[in-house]
């Protein structure tokens, strides 16, 4: 059984589906890419797994480590241990980042963490994810650059543990030194610690730094095919619309030989 099973997930806001029937597994220590043109339904599945109540689950569910989560609140996902990095972090002034993390951990225990405990854990923390430790006094994300923000998001999943991590499209706008920090500290983690990633992504080239095990393409609110590395390499030869026009191809033979058989 998979960590994180998600079953014929239908989703729609304000009316209009957007989701059209996704099923996905994800398990600890496996990296999962899900790629797709813009407007496909990325975001919108990254919302509806840590419970956006903008989303409406018309259909399907959702479940972690054996447990139905379709109708989860947020913080219970993420204390189950579900982590999502926002495309757009926001900004939290007069909040430090090492404060902000002492209160994250907070929230998952039953007892607040030691002084002690949690400087080793910072310590280790930056260390290995190679961030300044002065990093850690600044307030959250308020003059952060971009990349700043989602190096802050990566050091809050070495300080929280989860089993996995959903990582929006956390390549947007940085540039290629930011890029590949990043990557690098989603893959030490997973190398550590055995996290299981889903990386939501429009482009391949986070996929350079970090290497997927699975990789799966949306489109149209559905994934219509799914493989490894090699789909990568084929997005960068051919792009989206080729494999559009092979699915909506199959679509149409689909229906064609319904009728037939009908």
């Amino acid at each position: 059984m998979a960590d994180l099973e998600i079953r014929d997930l239908h989703v729609a806001t304000e009316g209009h589906e957007i989701l059209r029937g996704v099923d996905l597994e994800v398990s600890r220590g496996e990296i999962h890419a899900l790629m797709g043109p813009n407007g496909s339904g990325k975001s919108t599945l990254a919302s509806t797994l840590l419970g956006h109540p903008a989303y409406e689950i018309t259909r399907g569910s959702i479940s972690f480590k054996g447990e139905d989560i379709t109708e989860a609140e947020p913080h219970e996902r993420a204390r189950a241990g579900l982590f999502l990095a926002f495309q757009y972090p926001v900004a939290i002034p007069g909040v430090s980042v090492a404060n902000f993390l002492r209160m994250a951990i907070n929230a998952k225990r039953e007892e607040p963490i030691g002084v002690k405990e949690f400087r080793t854990q910072l310590t280790h923390a930056v260390d290995l994810l190679d961030v300044d430790r002065s990093f850690t006094s600044r307030h959250l994300n308020d003059g952060f650059s971009g990349g700043e923000k989602k190096r802050a998001e990566i050091l809050q999943m070495a300080m929280l543990l989860p089993d996995v991590a959903i990582l929006d499209e956390t390549d947007s706008g940085l540039d290629i030194d930011a890029l590949r920090t990043v990557a690098e500290g989603v893959q030490r983690l997973h190398d550590e610690q055995g996290l299981g990633v889903l990386i939501i992504t429009h482009y391949q080239r986070i996929l350079h730094y970090v290497k997927p095990d699975f990789v799966h393409i949306l489109l149209d609110g559905r994934i219509v095919l799914e493989g490894g590395v090699e789909l990568v390499e084929r997005l960068e030869r051919e792009g989206y619309d080729q494999i559009r026009q092979e699915f909506a191809s199959g679509e149409a033979s689909a229906v064609a030989a319904g009728d037939g058989g009908g």
